[in-house]
């Protein structure tokens, strides 16, 4: 690259001339959007396309003399690489929660100077800190512009995708239901109104779905409700004539989605709106009429979709066989293609091709796999890219293979490693999560000790009891234990919520070292993932993820309720990279008993004719150790 005129370079230095011409000595870039989305539409992508990171998340600023990028340790290897050349910087940050970069501004920007950030993109809780911290400093912060918009000629506009109803029985709650709970909630903090901007709570309220964001099943809106009725400011032609006549029929009306500012600021005298400041941006809270009070407490929305029913558990359960079996199919066809290639049956093919004799790489990984879940019943699409990261790609979390970068599977006579699996689906039942590390070849006792060391936290957590209530970041030493009692420790949260055929990451509940607040109190019905990990860069990367849901445990009830996990995903775990020396009795029965289970529930699903290598290598792989 010539990097002198590279495109970030050039960029950046276009960016400068517009900060200049504002009068403002840095930019804040966060990864959000007016929603405060975690996967963000193209048009908010200004940080991937100012700085060429295209981590899922991070956050740019840029001052007349620096360029630099926070990101956490996911995505140090990744950012090195994709940042090199382009005179931006990467900072290492602890976690994605960290505010590194409100302090480094703060150091860096000389006092009466001007800080700028988007305000429509701005967390109002991040906006709150970050006010506090350059007022402490003595600089101006400035939230009325948007700066992308002068440099960015082709950005992107508002994605136009057409919404859809998600029906019963996969959506065994009406809307009309959804909104009577939430209004009860707006009744007990006394107010009148309810902002919504978070695409996950709207999808949720009104049992509609998009694809307006890759991989999650939402749409762009904002959703204003009150005690009597509800407005959606939604694109215009996104919802049908006739879903639309059906909502206004529930008393969900339409407006244009530019309007929804305009509705905040008709808002006055003897009117309270809830807002959560975690989950709206600064700029709608500004626009609130001067008259109107503000309450500020989570989405009840939110609380309330973390609580999955019995009937959408179940929906649910069927969901993970589904894609159980399809993961069957997958690694079946694998091992069989390994094992041709390992004979020297396969050709060195171009990477990418379908075609019998094909090499096996990464992104024939991806192809197959994903083409497995397409074929089970009510698969809707991935619930994210897929992570299949070979050897030394393991040791990054986020790692994604493409046709143009990626690895072959396949090792030296006498050598091996380990393939890192991290993939999921969207089904009208519900959303899945797994990963899963297989053998390449003879690997080493290293390896095997990383994968047990990383099994046994794994297994550590899901066997968890605990009372009803705890905050989850209390449950994250648990599946940390076994690993830091070698001194081995992995940058990211032990698991996170999932959706609903929705988001496959939502809150509120999260098993990490987050600080915990009131609303992380684990409830009946929430699903979350389990998924520590190991990652030697440069080596390679361990992580086995399951999904658990939080179910009452059977106890006397002397101490109240508690509750334990249910584990949800249902595909074998390999047990040829396991080290026996490091294995007790009990875990060797909790691994035993769940392969039973996972057999029991896949081979009816598995009995199909042209399934029967599916079918033998289920009943290989779930054998009893």
């Amino acid at each position: 690259m010539d990097t002198r005129t590279s495109p970030i370079r050039l960029r950046i230095t276009q960016l400068r001339d517009v900060l200049a011409q504002h009068g403002v000595h840095a930019l804040l870039v966060p990864s959000s959007d007016p929603h405060i989305s975690e996967y963000l539409p193209e048009r908010w992508q200004g940080r991937q396309w100012l700085s060429g990171f295209s981590g899922s998340m991070g956050t740019l600023v840029v001052t007349a003399g620096e360029a630099v990028v926070f990101a956490d340790s996911r995505y140090w290897v990744q950012a090195e690489a994709e940042l090199a050349g382009t005179g931006v910087a990467l900072v290492k940050i602890a976690t994605g929660a960290s505010t590194e970069h409100v302090n480094w501004l703060a150091r860096q920007v000389p006092r009466g100077a001007t800080v700028a950030v988007d305000g429509q993109v701005l967390g109002l809780g991040a906006a709150q800190q970050l006010q506090a911290a350059l007022d402490a400093a003595g600089v101006l912060l400035r939230t009325d512009i948007d700066l992308l918009d002068a440099i960015w000629p082709d950005r992107p506009g508002l994605p136009a995708e057409p919404i859809y109803e998600h029906r019963a029985p996969h959506a065994p709650l009406p809307r009309n239901a959804k909104l009577a709970a939430v209004r009860e909630a707006m009744a007990r903090h006394g107010a009148s109104h309810h902002f919504v901007s978070t695409v996950d709570d709207i999808a949720w309220i009104t049992n509609l779905r998009g694809s307006d964001v890759s991989y999650n099943p939402v749409f762009l809106a904002h959703l204003l409700v009150t005690l009597t009725g509800a407005t959606l400011f939604v694109g215009s032609g996104k919802v049908p004539p006739a879903l639309a006549t059906q909502l206004q029929a529930d008393g969900l009306a339409l407006a244009p989605y530019g309007d929804a500012a305009a509705a905040l600021a008709a808002l006055g005298a003897g009117q309270t709106l809830l807002l959560d400041p975690k989950r709206v941006t600064l700029a709608f809270r500004q626009q609130v009429g001067a008259g109107c009070a503000v309450v500020e407490a989570i989405n009840p929305s939110t609380l309330l979709k973390s609580r999955k029913t019995a009937e959408e558990a179940a929906f649910i359960r069927e969901a993970m066989a589904e894609d159980g079996a399809a993961m069957c199919e997958f690694y079946a066809w694998f091992e069989a293609a390994l094992a041709k290639q390992a004979a020297g049956q396969l050709e060195k093919q171009p990477a990418g091709q379908l075609a019998g004799g094909e090499r096996l790489t990464e992104v024939t990984v991806d192809e197959h796999l994903s083409a497995a879940r397409a074929r089970r019943a009510g698969f809707v699409g991935l619930s994210f890219p897929v992570i299949a990261g070979f050897a030394a790609n393991g040791a990054m979390p986020h790692y994604r293979a493409s046709a143009e970068s990626h690895a072959v599977i396949d090792v030296a006579p006498g050598e091996g490693s380990l393939l890192l699996i991290d993939s999921g689906g969207q089904y009208l039942g519900g959303t899945t999560d797994i990963t899963r590390v297989w053998p390449i070849g003879n690997i080493s006792p290293a390896m095997k000790r990383d994968y047990t060391l990383v099994l046994k936290g794994t297994m550590n957590l899901s066997r968890a009891r605990f009372p009803r209530g705890t905050p989850s970041p209390m449950l994250d030493s648990l599946a940390r234990a076994p690993l830091w009692a070698e001194g081995i420790e992995f940058g990211h949260g032990t698991g996170h919520g999932v959706g609903y055929f929705l988001n496959v990451h939502e809150g509120p509940q999260s098993i990490s070292k987050a600080i915990p607040d009131a609303n992380m109190a684990m409830e009946p019905g929430m699903v979350t993932s389990i998924e520590p990990g190991v990652y030697r860069p440069g080596q390679w990367g361990v992580r086995i993820e399951n999904l658990v849901m939080n179910v009452p445990a059977a106890t006397d009830g002397s101490f109240g309720e508690f509750l334990e996990f249910e584990t949800l995903t249902l595909c074998p775990i390999d047990t040829r990279c396991i080290d026996m020396a490091l294995m007790r009795a009990d875990e060797v029965a909790w691994l035993n008993a769940y392969h039973v289970t996972v057999r029991e529930r896949l081979a009816p699903r598995l009995t199909h004719q042209d399934q029967g290598d599916a079918l033998a290598w289920l009943l290989k792989r779930t054998e009893p150790i």
